[in-house]
């Protein structure tokens, strides 16, 4: 056999796999015709799949042929109500997970009546019946999902754990360092599976890594590893079964590497003109299915006619499937319900939501000699004592982010909490924050709340594809909720640089599937927090740095709730609106109190997305000018969202423009008077005069 040069370390592994050698153990008859079965299923379907394509009838195909062993026999060795999150080529993880023919059919189509809906295709999509989760096209995201959802397990001290599975191009993801670092340091029970089929598409495993083995990588983690034959179904699940045990045992993560190819391209599109030919002949002889069957007739567990009744009954099983799936109708869209699915409802919406201004009012009028029932505090505190009453009410809270246990957080916030609640509910990470979003996912699936503190929102960049691809379209995608917020210290005013002070709120307000809210009052901060806690949806909760102990007011000791999408009317005024949020809002109330001679009307949004259109549409009736005042710098900020939408829809109200006061179009410098000139509110009474005058 001649091999490449780029196909030596798929040579060195020939020298150690060349045979296949099928040990049953403990396995009866029944039990090796079952595994039969279901090996045989994903090969067939894919065969037919393969028809199909060439017919037109579905679109696009990523085959896993070859490499059936590793999925079938994975999925067969832990339990049915164990989570696991498959890729591309793991048919064979739905099907033994009986999920039914005729549905993935409908799936793969794009139909209705799919997994989901007909908005995504092929094994993008999960289903929390059959405890699937759905990948994204990043691939490597998978990974720290897994690790929520063993920590998950690990809080409930359940003996179970999750399992996930990643290629050889995958390992070279930072989410693989992270998902694989996370596990090992917060020690959870994770498979983490490498299907090494030697390409990552058309790239060859020696233009991925240099390791000799990609096993070798646990060694970094401290953790234990194995390479196996991945074609050999009885060692798959030999194995898998044996290192589930031993994840339960010890608490611990493990990283198998199944040696393995795919005698397909990447997906048929694709095609396979990059791979030496004499790597499929060898391949072709170790055919997991082939082989596998071959074993069972020669140690005379099945007789050839056994063999041939069932590739029968399994290809009309396929056919009856298939004329199931293909009997459904075309889709006719629904824009309110296509809208509607992008967040889930919450059920008891409206049970802690109260009037912040009734209720400090009331509040006020019962004060005796100066005491108050609710107290003057710090916006911090609002922050706190929100996280604190919301720790003591919901048992399932979890709280992660970078020295926010003993330490208290970057900001102290989280100061006193792991005293009285625990490490494992405030809990310590390390600087992964795509691993961490990723990990309060993963908590979500298994009913968890989870608040994430980026230690400074910038950071929010290394978490982003976690954040815009999998929190924000997951609930759309298969109808998961992701019950998960993270909080996010912004903005300028502190001489902190373009590194921790930028203000990125409108990346977020783009993406359908999220929340934004950013209060600007200490019981705003209280009620908006606790509001985004109890919300099933992701909840991107931004918190203004020069605010934390610069401004105080009035909050109420109880726990109560500010509506998300709710604006706040923070003064009335005839001449004027100001449009604003977070510092913003006091920008304008100082610029107001310092020029009594200009009626402003004052509108604090408090939420981003979603924006209350109503309370914006009164504060353009109300003056009839309007004035957008942003932090964010000008191109791209949501005033330009806001300003296209009054422009749109409340035309017939303006006497003027709209108008748009925001930071420079730069990075945020560090030198404080640079900052100065930077930040919006240094051309605000440019802009205002420039309104009132129009």
């Amino acid at each position: 056999m001649t091999c490449l040069n780029n196909t030596k370390p798929i040579r060195e592994y020939f020298t150690r796999f060349s045979s296949m050698k099928f040990d049953k153990k403990l396995l009866n008859n029944e039990a090796l015709t079952e595994i039969y079965k279901k090996l045989l299923l994903p090969r067939m379907i894919e065969e037919k799949m393969l028809v199909l394509l060439r017919q037109g009838k579905i679109s696009k195909w990523f085959s896993g042929i070859g490499q059936e062993a590793i999925s079938v026999g994975a999925t067969m060795a832990i339990q049915s109500d164990e989570w696991i999150m498959p890729l591309h080529r793991n048919l064979g993880v739905f099907t033994s997970r009986k999920m039914p023919l005729s549905k993935l059919f409908m799936q793969w189509q794009g139909n209705k009546e799919g997994y989901s809906k007909g908005r995504e295709r092929s094994f993008h999509f999960g289903t929390k019946e059959h405890h699937i989760c759905g990948m994204i096209s990043h691939l490597g995201p998978q990974m720290a999902i897994a690790d929520g959802v063993a920590l998950a397990y690990k809080l409930k001290n359940e003996n179970k754990v999750s399992l996930a599975f990643t290629g050889d191009g995958g390992t070279s993801e930072g989410d693989f360092h992270e998902a694989l670092n996370i596990a090992a340091v917060w020690d959870l029970p994770v498979i983490f599976i490498i299907e090494n089929n030697g390409y990552g598409l058309s790239t060859p495993i020696d233009e991925q890594y240099r390791c000799k083995n990609l096993v070798d990588k646990a060694i970094g983690y401290g953790i234990e590893g194995i390479q196996i034959d991945g074609n050999n179904i009885l060692s798959v699940y030999d194995t898998i079964k044996g290192v589930r045990d031993y994840c339960i045992k010890n608490q611990k993560p493990y990283l198998v590497e199944c040696m393995t190819f795919r005698m397909r391209g990447h997906e048929e599109a694709s095609g396979v003109k990059y791979v030496p030919p004499e790597l499929f002949e060898f391949w072709e002889k170790k055919d997991p299915v082939k082989n596998y069957e071959q074993y069972l007739l020669d140690e005379k567990i099945l007789t050839a006619k056994q063999v041939e009744t069932i590739r029968a009954d399994t290809k009309a099983h396929i056919e009856t499937e298939l004329k199931i799936g293909s009997n459904t109708k075309q889709i006719l869209p629904n824009t309110v319900e296509e809208i509607n699915d992008v967040y889930a409802v919450r059920k008891d919406i409206g049970q802690n939501i109260v009037d912040i201004s009734s209720l400090l009012s009331v509040q006020k009028k019962s004060s005796k000699g100066g005491g108050l029932a609710g107290s003057d505090k710090r916006f911090i505190d609002g922050i706190k004592e929100a996280l604190h009453q919301s720790l003591v009410k919901h048992s399932n809270l979890i709280i992660m982010g970078q020295d926010i246990a003993a330490y208290g957080g970057a900001f102290k916030i989280t100061e006193g909490l792991v005293e009285e609640f625990g490490k494992d509910r405030i809990r310590n990470t390390p600087i992964c924050e795509s691993a961490v979003v990723g990990a309060a996912l993963g908590l979500s699936l298994e009913g968890y709340k989870a608040i994430m503190e980026m230690q400074f929102a910038d950071f929010a960049t290394v978490g982003f594809n976690q954040i815009i691809n999998n929190l924000a379209k997951i609930h759309y995608r298969w109808g998961q909720n992701a019950d998960v917020v993270i909080r996010m210290p912004t903005g300028g005013g502190v001489g902190a640089g373009p590194f921790h002070s930028q203000s990125n709120e409108a990346w977020f307000v783009h993406t359908p599937g999220l929340k934004v809210v950013y209060p600007s009052t200490p019981a705003d901060a209280k009620g908006l927090l606790i509001a985004a806690i109890n919300d099933p949806n992701p909840v991107l909760y931004f918190e203004h740095k020069a605010l934390y102990r610069s401004v105080s007011g009035l909050v109420p000791e109880e726990y109560y709730e500010v509506e998300i999408g709710k604006a706040r009317l923070v003064t009335t005024g005839d001449d004027i609106s100001i449009i604003t949020y977070g510092a913003g809002v006091h920008w304008a109330m100082d610029y107001a109190k310092n020029h009594p001679n200009i009626s402003i009307h004052i509108l604090d949004l408090r939420t981003l997305l979603p924006l209350d259109y109503v309370a914006i549409k009164e504060a353009v009736a109300a003056t009839g000018k309007v004035l957008l005042l942003h932090e964010d710098t000008l191109l791209g900020g949501i005033g330009g969202e806001i300003s296209a939408w009054i422009a749109e829809n409340c035309f017939d109200n303006l006497d003027a423009p709209v108008m748009r006061c925001a930071s420079l179009d730069t990075p945020i410098p560090f030198n404080l008077e640079l900052e100065k000139n930077f930040m919006a509110y240094s051309r605000l009474d440019d802009s205002v005069k420039k309104l009132i005058n129009y």
